[in-house]
């Protein structure tokens, strides 16, 4: 039968791709945590992780325990828990990942946790890049998005869509876009996928088209200053691009053919049981998220 600490043990690392950092997490020597992780590949009699003295990354046999593991272990902490709290003390590390219009717009809401919740650490990344929650370490993160990786869980907090600008000198420079396919003509202002990689088409109803990348980034804030500039057309959050257009510095384009609806997303690894701390957290955006984000929506 495989014991539940190596289970745990497991789960770190995968979480930061480190031994070094498990071992720090887990306040154990790190010999111990490497020998646990041998252990348990020799218990099994397959490779979980394929290491080398740069990367890791999980085997097909790992990310199937993996799945299991997490049931463990989670499991195993919900049953500590119960027994431990005397009270409704609720205590532990919550890993946030957020946007950084995400954590503009929540700042009183995570606040508010913090207070009702004083033993709960929250251990927040701000950053527009899209994270991978399993590889990155992160317990739930809140973002916008048209499509959900699997073996996730995602609960809609609030709509969200995508519209695309120039700016007046841009479009007196170039011209405005008629069709779609007018934009292999133009110089657009795009993003990078989750590799880092240059995006090299938008969506465009049930197809994507082709578009001419001027300049990539991962950050929209920056995209935005950029298009208001004149420096292309730009694919960008409703809720940055609106006060622009309001104040006439951005002009809608292909407002029929380009605009995307999404939402803003908050998602978690899929789990039978949740961490006391994780549950309170994801409890609490639940119940206030929509409103504030929506608000903050309409007032953009």
């Amino acid at each position: 039968m495989l014991d539940t600490e190596e289970l745990l043990v497991f789960t770190r690392i995968v979480a930061t791709q480190s031994l070094a950092r498990a071992a720090t997490e887990l306040r154990l020597p790190r010999a111990t945590v490497s020998r646990r992780l041998a252990g348990l590949e020799a218990k099994l009699g397959v490779r979980l992780l394929a290491r080398t003295t740069r990367s890791m990354a999980v085997t097909d046999a790992g990310r199937e325990l993996l799945r299991h593991a997490h049931l463990v272990v989670d499991a195993a902490i919900a049953a500590e828990a119960s027994v431990r709290r005397r009270d409704d003390d609720i205590r532990g590390d919550v890993r946030v990942s957020l946007g950084r219009a995400s954590a503009a717009a929540l700042a009183d809401v995570l606040a508010d946790f913090i207070v009702a919740h004083p033993t709960v650490r929250l251990l927040v990344h701000v950053s527009d890049r899209s994270v991978d929650l399993q590889r990155d370490g992160i317990d739930v993160a809140i973002r916008a998005s048209a499509k959900i990786a699997p073996g996730l869980v995602a609960r809609r907090l609030a709509p969200a869509r995508l519209v695309a600008a120039a700016a007046p000198s841009y479009l007196a420079r170039y011209g405005a876009p008629t069709s779609l396919r007018d934009l292999k003509e133009h110089r657009c202002l795009l993003g990078l996928d989750a590799r880092m990689k240059p995006r090299t088409h938008w969506p465009a109803g049930k197809r994507t088209v082709a578009v001419r990348g001027a300049v990539h980034s991962d950050d929209p804030h920056l995209l935005t200053q950029l298009c208001v500039r004149g420096l292309g057309i730009a694919l960008l959050p409703n809720r940055l691009a609106d006060p622009h257009i309001q104040r006439g510095e951005l002009a809608v384009v292909l407002a029929d053919r380009l605009r995307v609806d999404g939402a803003i997303f908050l998602v978690y690894g899929e789990r039978t049981m949740m961490p006391p701390q994780l549950r309170a957290f994801v409890d609490w955006i639940r119940a206030r998220a929509p409103a504030v984000l929506r608000a903050r929506g309409e007032a953009a």
